[in-house]
């Protein structure tokens, strides 16, 4: 798909601008057409994530992702897209160590094709990130419940609910934005605690299941569509009185803007 110079792109420096002002909307996708749809509605960020293990694997979990997957989808992503940012997640067991990280995120960017790179961070990631954020390497750190690292978690559950484990995710929080992370994706956190951690770092915080005080909101594309099976409790489907995809996804895209979603 030849791309259009014209164009506006959204930019790492635009969703600076956008935190507090004007809430940012994002969706995942894994392929060419469906960004196509998602850009031409005005999507700011599209998310290549390792969800796609659960959603075009159809397994369980997001471990048995690999590398490969990851280039290959967000390589179509960025086919079907004009102006959106896109994000790639680094899988599994990919960025145990900041030479491994860095070599992964340099294919994800050179090959895939990805703006930016997410990973789920613990605070061994602390050092990693700040090395990538030395090799000019954007970062999206992701607290709260990290898929990954489900079955070492313990299941997928609310994070934040006591004081303890509060301070825990602000100082942590505090820590990959000190050490460059460029934006935090905070997920099924509890909605005061993702208050207080938006309010209290500069870089824009997205949220999945953390309430609608986030500077955005992330869904997965077959979430947001209704066809998920079964659909997460924080999820909604906008797939509704015979609506295109387009027009599902503008709809998201309004009720994210209106704090609308989440309700």
């Amino acid at each position: 798909m030849k791309k259009d110079s014209t164009s506006k792109n959204v930019t790492l420096s635009v969703l600076r601008k956008m935190k507090g002002k004007k809430k940012i909307a994002c969706l995942t996708s894994y392929d060419a057409t469906f960004s196509r749809i998602m850009d031409d509605a005005g999507i700011d960020i599209i998310l290549v994530g390792d969800s796609l293990g659960m959603v075009i694997k159809g397994k369980d979990n997001t471990v048995c992702v690999t590398m490969n997957d990851v280039v290959y989808h967000t390589a179509c992503v960025v086919e079907g897209s004009n102006r959106s940012l896109i994000i790639a997640d680094m899988p599994f067991m990919s960025y145990n160590d900041a030479e491994s990280a860095v070599n992964n995120a340099k294919q994800l960017m050179q090959e895939g094709g990805a703006h930016m790179i997410k990973l789920e961070a613990n605070e061994r990631q602390i050092e990693i990130i700040r090395e990538m954020n030395f090799c000019s390497i954007p970062v999206c750190a992701h607290l709260g419940v990290r898929p990954q690292s489900v079955h070492k978690q313990g299941g997928y559950t609310l994070h934040g609910k006591d004081s303890e484990s509060m301070s825990r995710l602000v100082e942590h929080a505090l820590a990959v934005e000190e050490a460059g992370a460029d934006i935090l994706l905070l997920e099924c956190v509890a909605d005061d605690l993702a208050k207080e951690i938006t309010n209290t770092i500069s870089i824009p915080v997205i949220g999945i299941g953390s309430g609608k005080y986030c500077d955005g909101q992330i869904q997965v594309l077959y979430d947001l569509l209704g066809i998920s099976d079964p659909m997460p409790k924080f999820a909604q489907s906008f797939m509704h009185a015979n609506r295109s995809i387009k027009d599902v996804i503008i709809a998201y895209i309004e009720a994210v803007r209106s704090e609308q979603f989440p309700a």
